[in-house]
C-alpha cells in the first residue's frame, strides 16, 4: 500500500516489517513494544478510573482500493491528511495530558532526529495553554524508560538549532528526566511522575 504525506511525498517505513516470529524473537527479552506497554497502561488507567488517555488516530484519506471480492478489499494508495502531532492525549484530574513516545537502540544518547518540527511546535502550543506535555523515551538495548518533560526536550531542540548536539546525552536524560521502572499494573506508570511534578 502506498501512503503519502499531505504534500504528496511518499511515506516510507523506516524499518522493514517483521514477521510475527521475528517480532516474538526480537521482543522476547524485553517484553512488549513501547506502544503496546503504553496502551496496556492506558487501559489500566481507564478501567481503574484514574485517567482517560488514548492514542490519537492518524487521519488517512484513502484514494485507491482494490476490490477482488466484497469481503477482501485492499487499500492500494492513501494519503496522510495532515502531519501528525503527538501520539497520546487525554485528561487526568482536570488537566490536559499530551505526550509522544519514542524508542532508540542507542545506549549513550537519544537522537533528536526522532522528533519532527510539527511535533515540537505542537508541544510548545500545549505548554502555552498550561497542558501537561512530555515524552516517554525508551532505550531498547538497555530496557530503560524515561519521562522527559517537554520543556526539557525544547531546551535540547533549541540547542540543536543553535549549532549544538543533534542528540540528548544519556547523562542529561538521567539528570533532568525521570526513570520509570516497568511494572505489572500499570506497565509504565507515568501518572505517578505527573503526581510528583504537578500535585
Amino acid at each position: 500500500m502506498n501512503v503519502r504525506y499531505p504534500n504528496g511525498k511518499l511515506y516510507k517505513q523506516t524499518e522493514a516489517k517483521k514477521s510475527p516470529q521475528e517480532k516474538k524473537q526480537l521482543y522476547s527479552n524485553r517484553g512488549m513494544t513501547l506502544e503496546e506497554d503504553i496502551n496496556e497502561t492506558n487501559r489500566y488507567y481507564l478501567e481503574q478510573q484514574i485517567a482517560v488517555i488514548h492514542k490519537k488516530p492518524t487521519p488517512v484519506q484513502i484514494v485507491n482500493v482494490n476490490y477482488p471480492k466484497r469481503s477482501a478489499a485492499v487499500i492500494k494508495e492513501a494519503y496522510f491528511k495532515q502531519a501528525s502531532t503527538t501520539d497520546y492525549n487525554g485528561v487526568y484530574k482536570g488537566m490536559y495530558i499530551d505526550f509522544e513516545a519514542k524508542e532508540t537502540k542507542n545506549k549513550t544518547s537519544f537522537p533528536l532526529q526522532n522528533f519532527h518540527n510539527h511535533q515540537v511546535k505542537h508541544m510548545k502550543d500545549v505548554i502555552s495553554q498550561n497542558g501537561v506535555c512530555f515524552v516517554l523515551l525508551r532505550f531498547t538495548s538497555l530496557d530503560e524508560i524515561y519521562y522527559l518533560d517537554a520543556k526539557n526536550l525544547l531546551y535540547f531542540w533549541d540547542r540543536q538549532l543553535n549549532g549544538g548536539r543533534k542528540s540528548i546525552k544519556k547523562e542529561e536524560i538521567d539528570e533532568c528526566g525521570h526513570k520509570i521502572t516497568l511494572g505489572y499494573q500499570p506497565r509504565i506508570d507515568y501518572i505517578n511522575i505527573i503526581d510528583k511534578l504537578y500535585f
